[in-house]
């Protein structure tokens, strides 16, 4: 018996939402397109990085090859881009990565990734607003911070900002006043500030090219120390890669960062016209431009000036003084504030949309869910959001919380990637979002799966065998429940073993530079594991479903998007993951004192389970 109670809480916790994909109905207003969703990416993924970001990447660890190192972190973004456009066109509703992860790997792995992005989305929003205050403040002359750090300033350091930003609260409120007003709306706002920002960087672009000179591509040797030296100068040795490749692979760690913000478009898939195409090509655009924007400023900079040269806080103002441009300081100075102000919107927006799609699922407080009738927006949790974000850009100092967006945002890059690789391999389910998101094919809406045959779909048939030759060489040209059940087994053990390699590469870094045989040892044993199993998930058949869109070169791009996302979480220190962990225990006793319990899924399945219980007991009475 207690052996059936804990199977039974087992399958609760791993239990899948059902999604019908068929009907365009919604509860919120269908208004964007899809210049709509490249605007909100790119203005979302384009903020103020783009002004500051370029100049300390280039300085401390790529010089002019910075350019590389943007490419490098374009690419890397655009395998979670892929996977997060192939949900777009097979689950175009509200909820992003946490819907993604409910429909494929059970709700305590969705609520972790809805939690998550919660925390991202908000210590986001108070890390810009409190950087558009900062930025207008000096433009100003720092009246703002001389006057609230003399009359009320908190001395806490660690914990509470030198002084209250009562300036950043006001910026938070009118956009969360934007946001409530309507959908249409803050997409035209965001519009306006994009665009604006895009032309100042094109004009940065072409002043670059213009005053730039190749020669600063071409910097000599002569900064370097004298051959009988071990030291390295901190600006390198000169060249175009005066730090080596190594040096560009630590600038593309931190430039991937500088493309975390495109996500918020998967949010938008009952708030867009034709969701199946729209996200997809938004996703990838948006990335696109992004890329382009990077690239060109991080050349005209180090065309401007020596890389050594460059300032980490403005590069920008620093660069046309030293090519006697200083009027083009106010065209930066805008760009920078649009793009913050752009940059803000993208983190308020899906915040409110992950909130209320956790809410109508039960799994946080109900009343979040309410949608106002006139404006087709969630109120409630836009106006909660705002609150909570309000609040710590008010009091807290910010900088000590930023990493944890990371982790956020890495993990739900992952779970996305690995839902991607489970779906493709399963078979057509009726009534399952895999197979009603399909685009070009008809699905009999009269056919229904029950949530309880939903939650052992993935499972084998009991007259399907394991063995070798099946695993390697399956006969099925179409998905079985038993090659279903192999590619689950199989990405499991790859995860697990991504984890455990770049763990490893991690904490025997300093070894392995020494030449440590059993480290390497270890990581070439754990890599070839890893690549058996990717072998064995590409020997089984596809599902055929037709969507408008699908991540290519499967299983690889998803596994290497898994790769990288788990690498760059594990450079994170020790204090972002204890207040990960805090994190992590407050959510938990959310879902188990409440959500669980209250779950939509929950009382569908003990509906269900009612029914076929009283269907029995007629069947035993005749």
């Amino acid at each position: 018996m207690s052996c059936q109670k804990v199977i039974h809480f087992g399958q609760q916790l791993f239990r899948r939402k059902v999604v019908d994909c068929t009907s365009n109905d919604s509860r919120f207003s269908r208004c964007l397109n899809t210049f709509d969703l490249v605007a909100l990416g790119v203005g979302s993924t384009l903020g103020a990085g783009v002004y500051v970001l370029a100049g300390a990447v280039a300085q401390e660890n790529a010089g002019p090859a910075i350019v590389i190192s943007f490419l490098i972190a374009a690419l890397a973004s655009v395998l979670a881009g892929l996977c997060y456009g192939e949900f777009g066109a097979r689950v175009p509703k509200t909820g992003s990565a946490y819907l993604y992860s409910y429909v494929t790997v059970g709700e305590l792995w969705a609520f972790i990734t809805g939690w998550n992005l919660i925390l991202s989305y908000v210590i986001g929003t108070s890390s810009v607003a409190r950087a558009w205050s900062a930025t207008f403040d000096e433009l100003i002359g720092e009246h703002i911070e001389k006057f609230f750090g003399r009359y009320m300033s908190m001395n806490v350091p660690g914990v509470l900002a030198k002084y209250p930003d009562v300036f950043s609260v006001f910026i938070i409120l009118i956009l969360t006043g934007l946001l409530t007003f309507g959908v249409k709306e803050s997409a035209m706002v965001n519009k306006v500030f994009t665009c604006i920002n895009v032309l100042v960087l094109g004009f940065v672009m072409v002043s670059g090219f213009v005053k730039g000179s190749i020669k600063n591509w071409q910097i000599p040797e002569n900064i370097s120390l004298p051959e009988n030296s071990t030291q390295d100068l901190p600006h390198g040795v000169g060249g175009f890669m005066p730090y080596g490749f190594s040096g560009v692979l630590s600038g593309a760690a931190t430039c991937f960062y500088a493309f975390v913000g495109f996500d918020c478009i998967a949010t938008t898939g009952e708030e867009v016209k034709n969701p199946q195409k729209a996200i997809p090509i938004g996703i990838v655009a948006s990335l696109l431009i992004c890329f382009v924007a990077y690239f060109g400023v991080s050349a005209a900079l180090t065309l401007m000036m020596p890389y050594y040269l460059l300032d980490k806080n403005s590069p920008l103002p620093v660069a046309f003084k030293y090519v006697k441009w200083d009027g083009a300081n106010y065209a930066v100075a805008v760009g920078s504030l649009c793009a913050l102000s752009t940059s803000l919107l993208g983190s308020m927006f899906p915040m409110p949309r992950v909130i209320y799609a956790m809410a109508e699922d039960g799994l946080l407080f109900r009343f979040l869910s309410r949608i106002n009738e006139r404006t087709k927006t969630p109120m409630l949790a836009t106006i909660t959001s705002g609150a909570v974000a309000a609040v710590m850009a008010f009091l807290l100092d910010l900088k000590d919380l930023v990493d944890l967006m990371s982790i956020g945002t890495l993990l739900a890059y992952s779970l996305v990637a690995a839902c991607v690789l489970v779906l493709r391999y399963q078979p057509e389910q009726p009534n399952l979002a895999y197979q009603m998101a399909s685009t070009t094919e008809e699905t009999d809406t009269n056919e229904s799966v029950s949530t309880s045959e939903s939650q052992t779909a993935f499972l084998p048939e009991e007259g399907e065998k394991l063995s070798l030759k099946v695993i390697l060489l399956p006969q099925n040209t179409v998905p079985s429940k038993l090659s279903g059940f192999i590619v689950n087994v199989s990405t499991c053990v790859i995860g697990f073993l991504i984890v455990s390699f770049c763990s490893l590469a991690v904490l025997a870094k300093e070894v392995l530079i020494s030449g440590a045989p059993w480290a390497i040892s270890m990581l070439v044993v754990i890599f070839l594991i890893c690549f058996v199993f990717m072998v064995i998930i590409w020997r089984q058949p596809e599902s055929k479903t037709k969507l408008s869109f699908k991540v290519p070169f499967l299983p690889v791009l998803p596994i290497l998007s898994i790769f990288v996302n788990v690498y760059l979480m594990m450079q994170l220190d020790c204090g972002t993951w204890i207040r990960f962990a805090i994190w992590m225990v407050i959510g938990l006793v959310i879902y188990f004192g409440y959500g669980i319990w209250h779950s939509v899924e929950a009382s569908y399945s003990a509906s269900t389970d009612q029914e076929r219980s009283m269907d029995n007991n007629m069947d035993t009475c005749k």
